[in-house]
């Protein structure tokens, strides 16, 4: 999915200038660029060749490395990010849970901070007019908001909140009667 920053995720980002910030599952860079606009030093991170030659031909003079949390290029292993803004192709690329968490933990200098930005695990279970079609707690099925954040605490981030938004872009109609989104800010001990 291409876009800006969503709503939600832009109104919790305040005095990015000057800080290194990570932005994991970047697609093809349109948030990305977004952040270097409001100052960030940003290095975009993407698992999808195809969307890096996307980012890179939108704004060839950040940086953008091809990886993902489990599989982060050496450089970004050494605890400088100020922040790691992970969207939502970061965790739905995601093989292991606790390895990606812990990728997240590994980029983060102490008491830098992370914003995730998922998909939020009940939508992938909702039908086109919010009807149940999935089992949430299915066995093997895609982790759910407890797994998600305990892999976080689990990563050694200190948890500060967790919100459950509507969809957006809103795909569905109704779509702000159920979760669509989930966001979980979290930060590094000092």
């Amino acid at each position: 999915m291409s876009g800006g920053l969503p709503p939600g995720v832009r109104e919790r980002l305040h005095g990015l200038e000057g800080m290194r910030v990570l932005h994991l599952g970047c697609g093809d860079g349109e948030a990305t660029v977004e952040l270097a606009g409001l100052g960030a030093l940003v290095t975009g991170v993407d698992a999808d060749a195809t969307a890096l030659a996307d980012a890179r031909a939108r704004e060839p003079e950040l940086p953008w490395l091809h990886g993902d949390a489990e599989h982060l290029p050496a450089e970004l292993q050494r605890g400088r990010a100020d922040l790691v803004v992970a969207g939502p192709r970061s965790l739905a690329g995601a093989a292991e849970l606790d390895a990606w968490a812990a990728g997240l933990a590994v980029a983060l200098r102490p008491g830098g901070e992370l914003l995730l930005d998922a998909e939020h695990p009940a939508a992938r279970c909702l039908d086109e007019v919010l009807r149940w079609r999935e089992d949430y707690f299915a066995p093997g099925g895609p982790p759910d908001v407890g797994e998600i954040v305990s892999a976080v605490i689990d990563a050694g981030l200190v948890v500060r909140r967790v919100e459950e938004l509507p969809e957006y872009p809103p795909m569905r109609p109704q779509a702000s009667r159920a979760p669509g989104r989930l966001l979980v800010l979290a930060a590094k001990p000092e």
